[in-house]
């Protein structure tokens, strides 16, 4: 599998920079460009995200000193009625206690951000975004995968998203939208089949059939790519009502797709106690569509405060699996922003939904797990503390239910904080200090841990 997700600095982005926290730009720079670096030393008590205590002999948590570069440049073109934006970022962490193991000490991020704001008439505009990421840290890529663990290797999501507003009076607008989320991981090519007792061929290809006596259940070990690899497709259509200039409320409806492209075995479907033939199961087992109907409002409380929340309903089906059942679940998202002072900002929000997982383990029925059901709340406070010296705080909460399967109806649980002090010499160099700590807990054997990072650097904006 592959994924991507940078940070401007390793341990500093936290996972609310996957929520795309609230920002405000009050410097009011609206240069053409910019490029900036960050160089930062940090420890992280666990950057493989392995749980403390393991059986004898099995990899366990290991802490690491390391150096993280992180340059980024973007470019931002405002024309008469387009705008078009750039931004790259890289970054590069050395770990010393990998290179003292004889391991590859380096990991390297990529992330890649184009969009196109066009207005065709002051009543229609469209708006092209398209964002790539590559990364193996955990704290940048779990919301999208449900899966807050280290994946060695290349991993790669491309999100893209089109969207066309419309106002056909003052009152009442549309909002067309389609979104294509594409993940391919490098972790690929399932792993040797462990057998039952005893296993013998029923019948051949493909896929073959095998007879299973009483003893214990047929396994593989599936690969990431085999899990997670997908394309995640959602098309929608937001009908809005201005009732006042500070209040908008909207009916939405949206058709989401989700094809697992791995085209690899990832379990084998059988029943306690295991006296009937045992099917391979494949990666496009898992793949569902789903409807969502919601209503929502958008209010601006003050002149500085403003929330939005979108709340339904999500039914999903699971297509290619005939063991599936459907699925009926709560889905919002709503957000509540408050700029107290210049520079100074709070968010805090929720979201809840459908994830995919990279647990499939078989229940005693045959049924693999198909996903989970997250609620994910998460908050970011920005103060100035004097007016060179910046305090953050961000945080974040996940709430994972697995859909069937051997852990039907258990939860999983992330949490991570992220602290940050910047002080800032002058408009070109400044110094950070931060700490993040990272939690997940989970039903599946070997996937608990805690995480604890410290880093402290210096940057530079021109």
């Amino acid at each position: 599998m592959k994924k991507f997700f940078v940070s401007l600095g390793a341990a500093a982005a936290g996972m609310a920079s996957l929520h795309a926290a609230y920002s405000p730009d009050s410097t009011g720079n609206s240069k053409l460009w910019s490029l900036s670096a960050s160089l930062r030393g940090f420890y992280d008590d666990n950057y493989l995200t392995l749980p403390e205590h393991t059986p004898p002999n099995s990899p366990h948590k290991v802490g690491s000193f390391g150096v993280e570069l992180s340059p980024s440049f973007s470019l931002n073109v405002p024309l008469q009625q387009t705008e078009i934006g750039v931004r790259y970022v890289y970054g590069l962490y050395y770990y010393q206690q990998r290179e003292s193991n004889n391991q590859k000490a380096i990991d390297q991020t990529h992330q890649f951000d184009l969009w196109v704001d066009h207005a065709f008439t002051p009543r229609w505009e469209a708006r092209v975004e398209d964002t790539v990421h590559v990364t193996q840290d955990p704290a940048l890529t779990s919301v999208a995968t449900g899966t807050p663990q280290r994946v060695s290797g290349n991993n790669i999501a491309n999100t893209a998203t089109v969207s066309l507003q419309t106002d056909w009076t003052r009152q009442f607008g549309t909002v067309l939208n389609y979104v294509n989320t594409f993940y391919d991981y490098e972790n690929s090519g399932a792993g040797p089949v462990t057998p039952a007792v005893p296993a013998t061929l029923f019948s051949a290809g493909p896929p073959p059939i095998y007879f299973i006596g009483t003893g214990s259940p047929q396994s593989v070990a599936a690969s990431y790519a085999g899990l997670l690899d997908r394309v995640e497709q959602t098309i929608g259509v937001n009908f809005k009502w201005a009732f006042s200039p500070t209040t908008t409320g909207l009916i939405g409806y949206s058709f989401g797709l989700v094809n697992f492209t791995g085209n690899e075995q990832i379990a084998f479907s059988q029943a306690f106690p295991y006296t009937g033939p045992a099917t391979p199961v494949f990666s496009n087992a898992r793949d569902s569509m789903s409807h969502y109907g919601f209503v929502g409002v958008q209010h601006d409380f003050l002149d500085n405060l403003s929330g939005s929340a979108n709340v339904g309903i999500q039914y999903t089906t699971y297509y290619n699996d005939p063991s599936a059942t459907s699925s009926l679940g709560p889905y919002a998202d709503a957000s509540l922003i408050y700029t107290y002072a210049s520079g100074s900002y709070a968010q805090l929000g929720v979201t809840q939904s459908r994830n995919a997982t990279d647990t499939v383990q078989v229940d005693s029925n045959g049924h693999i797990t198909q996903d989970q059901e997250s609620t994910v709340v998460y908050a970011s406070v920005n103060h100035p503390l004097t007016p060179k010296l910046m305090g953050s705080v961000v945080g974040h909460y996940q709430y994972s239910v697995y859909n069937q399967g051997q852990f039907n109806s258990q939860s999983a649980e992330f949490y991570n904080v992220g602290l940050n002090l910047t002080y800032q010499f002058n408009r070109h160099f400044g110094t950070d200090l931060g700490y993040n700590f990272d939690w997940y807990t989970t039903p599946v054997p070997g996937q608990n841990y805690t995480r604890n990072r410290v880093y402290l650097g210096v940057t530079a904006t021109y």
